[in-house]
């Protein structure tokens, strides 16, 4: 089997590390530590060298955006459908009065929605400051 070895030593501490390469482009570090007294093995299967990692850190305000539209949404939907509703049912040439079944509705909708709101906010509005620099 080819395969290449190479011995390192670091300057920092006494560890000893060997760096095997095979044909199929996989590589496997060993680390030697005589503090430890034993031998750790590891193997690298991605090249990290490629991945971009750094942050624009546009999230913290579009996340939050978001969240306040979806917000919004919530509480727009519903009332755009049952004000229309509620509005209807107060004309004076209905015979069946469903007053009440709507004010009901926009009542449960508006509670739900606050409840859906205060979490929604919770989660997301508080957890952005955490990750500031």
């Amino acid at each position: 089997m080819d395969e290449k070895t190479s011995n390192t030593n670091q300057t920092s501490t006494t560890q000893s590390t060997t760096v095997i390469a095979s044909q199929d482009g996989s590589a496997a570090v060993k680390i030697e530590s005589p503090a430890a007294g034993g031998t750790e093995h590891r193997q690298a299967y991605g090249t990290a060298k490629t991945e971009n990692l750094r942050d624009s850190g546009a999230w913290r305000f579009v996340l939050p955006a978001f969240v306040v539209l979806l917000c919004l949404a919530l509480l727009a939907i519903p009332l755009l459908i049952l004000g229309p509703l509620l509005y209807g049912s107060l004309a004076p040439q209905q015979h069946v009065q469903l007053t009440w079944v709507w004010i009901v509705m926009i009542l449960i909708e508006v509670g739900t929605a606050a409840v859906i709101i205060w979490g929604l906010v919770k989660i997301f509005m508080t957890q952005a400051g955490n990750y500031s620099e």
